[in-house]
């Protein structure tokens, strides 16, 4: 495991990273110097689907080639004995690539890292994930977890909601459901941090991070608010990696068995079907 202290340096300098990222403004980034864009959906600590990206990435090789990930939380691999979620190793070398490459590493903000702001449970399968989770940092970095875990929150709290380029391409985690789309407000994406009343049930940030509904009206009233056509998204599980949920959207799943990414240009005019022709499916990882 990396030294704590260590460590704590680098989730901390992530975290000014993230703030600083040129091109963003409150809670948007845009990809200004961007020519492409590979983008990968939900990893959920999946160490060995992101080593895979990285190599296809190769972010040493394309100086001009932009990698966007979400969700790195709350994963099935986890420490024997009881030892709790893994996961965290994930955020910890996401922390040091964004040192690594400033400009062109970015996380969105997912619901499993909303959950850890605000200490909203998830269960799934009967199991507490954030316990999971906790238990994992404690196995790696005690007595130091509790100051290792608060790194993480604020590096979490850092994060933007949303990646978009210069070809109105949209990157997010999910859509908002239409309940939540007619009070969204818009102003608090251009803001800097978020009220414990955004983050909440049906307030903004938790319908940008929640939401499911892939309706085409939904959708084209979201594509309005936010000027931008094409949206790539994750949130959803994906029987074979990726679906293409409607005529302006593309959902990515970065979990087993078939991690997918998306990699598209981020100058030129696009299609559904531009996204859909860059669309890379790993399969089964060893």
């Amino acid at each position: 495991m990396p030294d704590p202290e260590k460590l704590l340096k680098t989730i901390r300098r992530a975290t000014e990273l993230f703030r600083a990222t040129p091109g963003r403004s409150g809670g948007i980034i845009t990809l200004e110097s961007a020519e492409e864009v590979l983008v990968v959906g939900d990893l959920h600590g999946n160490i060995p689907a992101f080593r895979k990206v990285l190599d296809a990435a190769a972010l040493t090789t394309n100086p001009a080639r932009h990698l966007v990930l979400q969700e790195l939380v709350h994963g099935i691999r986890c420490y024997p004995d009881d030892g709790g979620d893994r996961s965290h190793q994930l955020v910890d070398v996401v922390s040091a690539l964004k040192c690594q490459f400033p400009d062109r590493v970015h996380l969105i903000l997912g619901n499993h890292e909303l959950s850890e702001i605000t200490g909203r449970m998830i269960g799934k399968n009967g199991i507490a994930l954030n316990a999971l989770f906790r238990q994992g940092i404690t196995t790696a970095y005690a007595p130091r977890d509790a100051e290792v875990y608060s790194a993480y929150l604020e590096l979490f709290a850092a994060l933007p909601i949303a990646v978009r380029t210069p070809n109105r391409v949209f990157l997010c985690h999910t859509i908002p459901d239409p309940v939540d789309l007619d009070h969204l407000d818009l102003e608090l994406l251009k803001a800097n941090t978020w009220t414990r009343e955004a983050m909440a049930r049906h307030g903004t940030i938790y319908a940008m991070t929640w939401g499911r509904n892939t309706d085409p009206a939904t959708i084209d009233q979201f594509a309005g608010m936010v000027d931008a056509d094409w949206f790539i998204t994750g949130h959803q599980p994906c029987d074979e990696g990726f679906r293409q949920a409607n005529h302006r959207q593309l959902i990515i799943d970065g979990t087993d068995p078939y991690p997918t990414y998306c990699l598209f240009p981020a100058r030129a005019p696009v299609s559904i079907e531009t996204l859909l022709k860059g669309v890379h499916v790993f399969g089964v990882i060893d």
